[in-house]
Parts: C-alpha cells; sequence; structure tokens
C-alpha cells in the first residue's frame, strides 16, 4: 500500500488489506482499528473527527504540520471540522502524549507527530521543520529549576537560512 488509503474508505471500514508482500516489504498501513486503540490506550474516545484527523496526521509517518496545515488536509479530504475543532484535536492528542508541540516562531506552532525526544532543524525561509540526526547534542550547566519545579526536557532548534553570497550586503 504505497498510496494513503482514501478518508472515505477509512471511515466506512472499507479498509483493504496488505498483502503478505507488502508486509514483507517493511511497508505498513495504519489500519483504523489500530488508531482507535492508539486512541483509546492515551485515554481518548475515539470520536469521528478524532480518527480522520488522526488518520491524516498518522497516516504519512512521522512529520510536522500546523494547525492549519491539518485543516487544508482535512478540506481536500473533506472531512467536515472546523479550525477550532482542529486546534482542540491537536492540543488533546499533545496532552495525550501522541503528538509533540513545537513553538518554533511566535506566531504559529508545530506539531510533531514523533513525540520521542530529539532535535530539530527550523528552515526560517521556508517555514519548514525537520528531524535532526542524532548527533550525540549534549546541553551543559542547566540553571536549577525555580522552587517546586523541575525540568521537563530540554529541546535544540537549529534556525537555518540560505547564505547570501559573499560580497553581497543585505540592504537595511
Amino acid at each position: 500500500m504505497s498510496e494513503m488509503v482514501p478518508l472515505q474508505a477509512v471511515l466506512s471500514g472499507r479498509m483493504p488489506t496488505l498483502s503478505v508482500d507488502a508486509t514483507a516489504a517493511g511497508r505498513r498501513g495504519c489500519p483504523l482499528s489500530d488508531l482507535r486503540e492508539r486512541l483509546r490506550r492515551a485515554g481518548l474516545r475515539p470520536t469521528r473527527q478524532r480518527l480522520s484527523l488522526g488518520w491524516l496526521l498518522f497516516g504519512r509517518g512521522d512529520r510536522h504540520l500546523t494547525a492549519e496545515m491539518l485543516y487544508d488536509e482535512a478540506m481536500r479530504a473533506k472531512v467536515p471540522v472546523s479550525l477550532a475543532t482542529v486546534y482542540n484535536t491537536l492540543h488533546q492528542f499533545t496532552e495525550a502524549g501522541l503528538l509533540r508541540q513545537l513553538a518554533l516562531d511566535g506566531s504559529k506552532a508545530y506539531f510533531d507527530t514523533n513525540p520521542s525526544e530529539h532535535h530539530h532543524f527550523y528552515l526560517e525561509e521556508e517555514g519548514a521543520v525537520i528531524d535532526m540526526p542524532d548527533c550525540g547534542i549534549t546541553v551543559d550547566s542547566l540553571p536549577e529549576a525555580p522552587e517546586g519545579m523541575e525540568i521537563a526536557g530540554v529541546e535544540v532548534i537549529v534556525r537555518l537560512r540560505r547564505r547570501r553570497p559573499a560580497g553581497r550586503r543585505q540592504q537595511g
């Protein structure tokens, strides 16, 4: 199954099964029953909207997207949700540990479908996020947490932009 299954097929229960050859080749799908179980294990009721948005989120592997990007995908897939529902669902998934929220620029938050601890590159000109390869980054000399608090994690975000040609000065 190299293509995503149409969302209408998912919600109607007409899920194709993977052939033995596809499974042996290492390709996997995200069957609806697995998604339902994943939501239940996270303490979330698998409503139609959560299943629809979860299918869009997790059906393509690890990726980074904003609420607006997911809303656009939902509209193209003819999923009847509002932008507010998309925001609420993303925050519910984040609180349940299914997503990781990244604050990269002040105007929008990105959501990572890989909730494990890892670092990121942020491509400023494109507004895109990519996972940083595991290269053994260490952060030394963290400050003491304030009274009654503990450090929950440390994220490294390296901002990237294209090099400007040598000799060209930025107009200001």
